[in-house]
């Protein structure tokens, strides 16, 4: 017993406790630089969907499954019962993955796919921690060719491709975990702000800011 109380407090903990330091610091660095953004961000997904828009998602690798987990926080649901939210996942159809990959090459996967089924008033939300996965970025001129407005998640290095986005949330980290890290926090931020802003409200409220919407669409 004594030996394992020794070898709780080795090494290990030690390296576990410098990285989950370095990880507060990073949180603490998002609140100070994204919070802003992240409300912008939140009001153009909040127009998309209240307008009868699509959320879509994309990126590669630990991006790629960020994408998939925020799609169905949306299409699902976060915290409150609610009707789902129209949210898609441009990572999970592996027939049209590996086909595009295949006939046109992988740097097409995502904007073949919005080329088919983007429209303007929609929505991307386009994850890269480097900015520079030929991918995403091949999907953001085909988000902004399509009409839609795009939200940029990257990192510390990625200030480049958050220049190509209309809304950009840069994780001020540049060791990808850090990124990843603060990309679901900003992630989940977004969603909670999402469903609150639509489904806490009273209903009449909704259907008129919708009516203004449209209108102003037409216009």
């Amino acid at each position: 017993m004594k030996q394992g109380r020794k070898e709780a407090h080795g090494p290990l903990e030690g390296q576990a406790r410098a990285t989950l330091r370095q990880a507060a610091r990073t949180m603490a660095g998002v609140e100070r630089s994204c919070a802003r953004s992240l409300a912008a961000a939140a009001e153009i997904v909040i127009a998309c969907l209240e307008g009868g828009g699509t959320v879509f998602f994309c990126g590669n690798g630990g991006s790629a499954a960020d994408a998939q987990h925020l799609a169905c926080e949306l299409s699902g649901r976060y915290l409150m019962d609610r009707p789902g939210l129209a949210a898609v996942s441009l990572t999970t159809n592996s027939s049209a993955l590996t086909a595009i990959a295949n006939d046109y090459g992988y740097d097409a996967v995502f904007a073949r796919q919005l080329e088919g089924v983007g429209a303007p008033g929609d929505v991307l939300v386009a994850l890269t921690t480097s900015g520079r996965s030929p991918s995403v970025v091949n999907a953001v001129h085909a988000a902004h060719a399509c009409g839609m407005v795009v939200v940029g998640f990257t990192g510390a290095k990625g200030r480049r491709f958050a220049a190509q986005c209309d809304h950009a949330l840069i994780a001020p980290a540049t060791v990808t975990p850090r990124i990843q890290e603060a990309h679901i926090a900003l992630g989940h931020t977004l969603c909670e702000l999402v469903e609150r802003a639509i489904f806490a409200r009273p209903a009449r409220e909704r259907r008129g800011a919708r009516r203004a919407r449209t209108r102003a669409k037409a216009t």
